[in-house]
């Protein structure tokens, strides 16, 4: 079975949204926006989909190529796309936390997060180098199962729309039980901040439950309002250089390895480790920040 991409569909609502939300930030003096970061994430949204288009023969080839050794045949009925969504969205939860804890996967998910700003436009600003990073390794485990490639490429695909709209901080909360279950702008701001409380956390795409259930929840603060980008900021709007700016890093740290050990840490040991002493790793300034918080509570 042929199904559409939804994604095709969708595009039109982005830019009226994009264009709501200027309108709101400009109207309500909520947020922000820099045309010259905007300008990069529409960019770097573009680069991707041409990214991906030159990659999906190859993504589809491996997927039908595993699909044809599944373990089960699932049919095409509405509990399976149900089933294939939810299933989706877990592989998505394990392929964004380690994509934030291994530096080899943030070498292209850090695309993401290098705005300083968060609006639509930032929902945009995706990878080039996904395929090169090996993340489409996350959904093969859905074709084992027997789910229909084409089932799983539109349940992906739902889920990338969805999570267009939670990059805003035009919406303040949602109905405290649609918090409990489902990604929000408030989680999401969470995800995108770098204050320290806030690092590594709320990964979920379209259900927050992971987290709930994983203990990688962290509920947004009024008191501590998200700060975004990434820790060591990039300081360039120039669209080649935030989409290659960490693997540059990673060939010249690799270059320098002095030991295996030290080799494979700089190409899969979490983003900011370093040997010995001096590493800026999440859970060290997050240990460090309540080491200062629990000495001034005290």
């Amino acid at each position: 079975m042929k199904l559409p991409d939804p994604v095709q569909y969708a595009i039109p609502a982005f830019v009226a949204l994009i264009l709501l939300e200027m309108w709101l930030t400009k109207r309500r003096g909520v947020g922000r926006y820099d045309w010259r970061d905007a300008g990069t994430s529409l960019t770097m949204g573009l680069g991707s989909t041409v990214a991906g288009a030159l990659t999906a023969g190859a993504v589809l080839a491996l997927s039908l190529w595993v699909w044809e050794h599944r373990l089960l045949d699932v049919p095409w009925a509405w509990w399976a796309f149900a089933l294939c969504f939810v299933l989706d969205d877990l592989a998505y939860y394990a392929f964004h936390r380690t994509a934030h804890r291994v530096r080899w996967f943030w070498a292209s998910h850090v695309i993401h997060h290098s705005s300083q700003h968060y609006n639509l436009t930032t929902a945009l600003r995706q990878t080039w180098t996904g395929f090169f990073s090996l993340s489409f390794l996350f959904s093969l485990p859905l074709f084992l199962i027997g789910f229909p490639p084409a089932m799983v490429f539109f349940c992906s695909a739902l889920n990338l729309i969805y999570q267009f709209w939670i990059h805003t901080e035009q919406i303040g909360r949602m109905p405290r039980w649609f918090e409990a279950v489902m990604n929000t702008p408030s989680h999401h701001r969470v995800h995108h901040a770098v204050n320290p409380r806030y690092l590594d956390r709320n990964f979920a795409g379209v259900f927050i439950v992971w987290d709930k259930l994983f203990g990688t929840f962290e509920a947004e603060r009024d008191d501590d309002r998200p700060r975004y980008g990434i820790v060591k900021a990039l300081p360039s709007f120039n669209p080649l250089w935030a989409a290659f700016h960490e693997w540059v890093a990673i060939a010249k740290d690799a270059a320098s390895a002095r030991s295996p050990r030290e080799l494979w840490g700089r190409l899969f040991g979490p983003p900011g480790w370093q040997p010995g002493e001096g590493a800026e790793t999440s859970d060290v300034i997050r240990a460090r920040w309540e080491a200062a918080t629990t000495g001034k509570e005290g």
